[in-house]
């Protein structure tokens, strides 16, 4: 006999498939956009909306939902005062987004005042799967869900270089270590101590490995597999190459106080350019014709379901 737990677990999964593949697509409660200012940021966002939505019924018609509720909402953080639910893309604005959901719920005044460690390791925040079953759904039906995406390319550049090309006491000896042992020929013994100096490169044959010696991390993890687009009906989506107008509309829509900006400030590495398509140019150079295919390969749902250019 099941036992009530699981009754419940089966009906609100049976609700779960029905209700989220594919994805309903909801018209944004717009009521509290006031004037013609965020007329062009309003069109762009309908644009992308039908995009993923298309592409969604195209792409995921018919399949089942094979991936536990509890994983596909995990990287989703909850703010109950605004009733918003954000999906943290890493590398796409989410340390800034994470400052800004910290002042909505009130554990600070302004977003200039939060540190890096205090927004990735102060656990201030809320994820969506620490809730039970039912919290979760109440909170996927009535909540404002956005996501915030970028150019998959410029995405793994730029974690490559936060994470390799400046002093890390995980990545280096986690990752680090393995893919130098792994993907270098000759590695001398200071390389392999300490994991330091991974070339872009090795870091491209770890991600394109399907025996890697580590495993995936979310920074260069898919955003298809880290927020499932086509499982979750978004509400907004938002891209890294707009992101202070995407974000300060989003605000408006939910009804953020009208002082509270999306911030604009580098999280990290201040003084070092900001990986743009020139950055990524340099950088695929360094890999051969067919790793280039290959990683945009790894990437083409991303491309495909956020109507990104293959570069």
């Amino acid at each position: 006999r099941l036992s009530d737990q699981q009754k419940m677990t089966k009906s609100f999964l049976s609700q779960f498939r029905e209700l989220y593949l594919p994805p309903a697509m909801r018209p944004l409660n717009k009521s509290l956009i006031k004037g013609d200012k965020w007329k062009d940021v309003d069109g762009a966002q309908e644009k992308r909306r039908s995009f993923l939505y298309g592409f969604c019924k195209k792409y995921n018609s018919g399949k089942k939902l094979r991936t536990h509720l509890v994983h596909v909402v995990s990287r989703i953080y909850v703010e109950d005062r605004y009733k918003i639910l954000y999906c943290e893309v890493p590398k796409a604005g989410c340390s800034n987004w994470k400052r800004v959901l910290m002042v909505l719920s009130g554990l600070a005044a302004s977003a200039h005042n939060i540190s890096h460690d205090d927004v990735h390791y102060g656990k201030h925040l809320k994820k969506l799967d620490s809730y039970d079953l039912k919290g979760i759904y109440a909170r996927l039906n009535s909540y404002t869900k956005t996501i915030f995406v970028r150019d998959p390319m410029e995405r793994l550049v730029s974690a490559f270089r936060d994470k390799f090309e400046h002093p890390n006491s995980y990545y280096h000896p986690v990752f680090g270590k393995a893919i130098i042992k792994k993907y270098r020929q000759n590695a001398n013994e200071e390389a392999l101590k300490t994991g330091s100096g991974v070339k872009f490169k090795e870091f491209i044959q770890y991600l394109l490995d399907s025996h890697r010696p580590v495993g995936m991390d979310i920074h260069w993890e898919q955003v298809s597999k880290l927020c499932y687009p086509c499982l979750i009906n978004y509400d907004f989506i938002g891209k890294f190459e707009t992101l202070e107008e995407d974000a300060n509309y989003f605000l408006q829509l939910v009804g953020a106080p009208a002082e509270l900006k999306f911030p604009n400030f580098k999280d990290r590495h201040s003084s070092d350019e900001r990986t743009n398509a020139e950055v990524v140019r340099q950088y695929l150079k360094e890999l051969s014709k067919q790793e280039r295919q290959l990683t945009y390969d790894f990437y083409y749902l991303d491309y495909l379901m956020f109507n990104y250019t293959s570069p």
